[in-house]
Formats: structure tokens, C-alpha cells, sequence
């Protein structure tokens, strides 16, 4: 008998490492500095009152372009491995994994962010995920061309009933509007855990938590972001609040496996009903 799924669903910037994935290293081989960069994609975004998804992966076309850098998904991969993770996070999928199997549930971890796909392609924990929803370029001749996918704020919120329908494919419009009772979905809004830390996170985050799930604010314990993760807390936005350290035993662990209990808990009592 398959069992119960729990879907573990991160924003990956802020939230699974300190900073922006394109500070680490990208930026920089375009001779720019990183907040120079967000500033004259920003102005871009709202000079054309555009997308400041879209705008970014034209920025970085047009500034690789100046620097004579390739953007090929190796180039992109190459700096994605550079990219730093929080404390915690490289062990973490294998002690959630192990504590959801002693208590006979799956547990699958998803992505779902603004950052690049090809970058989280070069970490060294993207096999750690069943799926990558994030933004992503098209191709010519094996170098970034255009914007493939664009995932901002309200997008962010298809692809958890995506993940709650069991659909993977990003550009499917038909598998995810279909009727499917709500206990036939592979993975119930009521056994998701999101993770976030921005304001691109808040849609999901209250979406999640409205809908029978667990949302969950990560801060920079060293950083100034614990008043920005507090308040979505005090608006009743997300469950916890949790300083941005994965390790066993750290208030992240902790909250998770009583959530984990709690979902284990839930279904004992439903099987009690039928």
C-alpha cells in the first residue's frame, strides 16, 4: 500500500541560501556589481511598469552580451554550484526523508522560485527535488536567448495546485484545471509545508496556510529580516517564524517533525471515520 505523501515545497533565495543565486559569482563575471545590476533592472521594470521577472533575464542577457560572457545552461550550472546554502541544508532532505518514512509517510520536496532553474541545476542539492519550478531561458544555438519561464508573485500559486494535482509539466494548462475530488489528489493542501522568506513568497504562504496546510517565514539570523519574518507572523500570514539554520534539533527541524506528527495524527483519526 503507497503511502501518504507530504509535499515540502522552498522558495530557494533567502530561504535555502543567504542571498541572491546570481551574486554568487554571476554578477560579478559581468564586471557588476550586484546592486548596481538589481537597480537597472528595477528602473527597467519601472520605466515600462513590466514584469521585474522578465526584466532581470533581460538585464542578464543584455549584460552577459557587454561582458562577452556565454550563457549556456554548463555556464549556468557552473555558477550555480558556487552558490551557499544555509546551515543545515545539505543533511536536511535525508533526516526529513528518514523521519516522514518512520512515520509512514513519503516526503517530496519541490522548488518553487523566482531564481533560475539552470543555477539550481548546478547545486549541489538539486537532485534532492522532484521538481524545479522556476524561471528559465530559451535557447539558440546552445546560449540563452529569451525568457522561457517567468515565475513572479500570483504565478508561484499555480504550481502548488500543480504539485497538489500530481502535475510536473510547466506549460500544462489542461491536467491542472480538471475536476479531481479533493481526497483522489496525490498531494492534499492539508499535508504541504511551505517554506519562504520575501514578499514574492506571500501569495503561497497564505494560500497554503488558508487551505489546511503549514507555512513557515525563514529569516537570516544574521540579518535584519526576523522583523520582516515576525510581522507576516503577528498578520497571520504563515504558522512560524524560523531562523534559517536546517540542522537536527534547530527550531526548523523541530517545527517540521511536529508538523509531520500532526499530519500522521490527522489521517489515524480520519481512517477512524470510515
Amino acid at each position: 500500500m503507497k503511502r501518504p505523501t507530504v509535499a515540502l515545497i522552498y522558495d530557494f533565495d533567502g530561504t535555502l541560501s543567504p542571498a541572491n543565486m546570481q551574486e554568487f559569482g554571476l554578477l560579478q563575471a559581468f564586471d557588476k556589481d550586484p546592486a548596481l545590476f538589481w537597480q537597472k533592472s528595477n528602473k527597467m521594470s519601472t520605466d515600462n511598469d513590466a514584469s521585474e521577472i522578465l526584466c532581470y533575464m533581460k538585464t542578464m542577457i543584455d549584460e552577459a552580451k557587454k561582458a562577452g560572457i556565454h550563457l549556456t545552461r554548463e555556464n549556468f550550472q557552473k555558477f550555480g554550484s558556487m552558490v551557499r546554502l544555509y546551515p543545515g541544508v545539505r543533511e536536511w532532505f535525508g533526516l526529513i526523508n528518514d523521519y516522514g518514512r518512520q512515520n509512514g509517510l513519503d516526503v517530496e520536496h519541490y522548488i518553487n522560485s523566482s531564481g533560475l532553474t539552470e543555477m539550481i541545476e548546478g547545486t549541489e542539492i538539486y537532485h534532492e527535488f522532484k521538481k524545479v519550478f522556476a524561471c528559465s531561458f530559451l535557447y539558440e544555438n546552445g546560449e540563452a536567448v529569451w525568457p522561457g519561464v517567468a515565475v513572479d508573485y500570483t504565478a508561484k500559486t499555480q504550481f502548488l495546485f500543480k504539485i497538489n494535482k500530481g502535475v510536473m509539466s510547466i506549460r500544462d494548462h489542461t491536467l491542472v484545471n480538471r475536476f479531481v475530488l479533493e481526497k483522489d489528489r496525490p498531494v492534499p493542501f492539508s499535508r504541504m509545508i511551505y517554506f519562504g522568506d520575501g514578499a514574492t513568497d506571500i501569495p503561497c504562504m497564505r494560500l497554503v496556510k488558508e487551505f489546511g496546510g503549514h507555512s513557515i517565514a525563514v529569516y537570516n539570523p544574521d540579518g535584519h529580516e526576523k522583523d520582516k519574518s515576525e510581522r507576516l507572523l503577528t498578520e497571520k500570514r504563515v504558522h512560524f517564524a524560523c531562523p534559517a539554520d536546517y540542522s537536527k534539533g534547530q527550531r526548523i527541524y523541530n517545527v517540521v517533525t511536529a508538523v509531520i506528527d500532526k499530519i500522521k495524527a490527522d489521517l489515524a483519526v480520519d481512517a477512524l471515520k470510515e
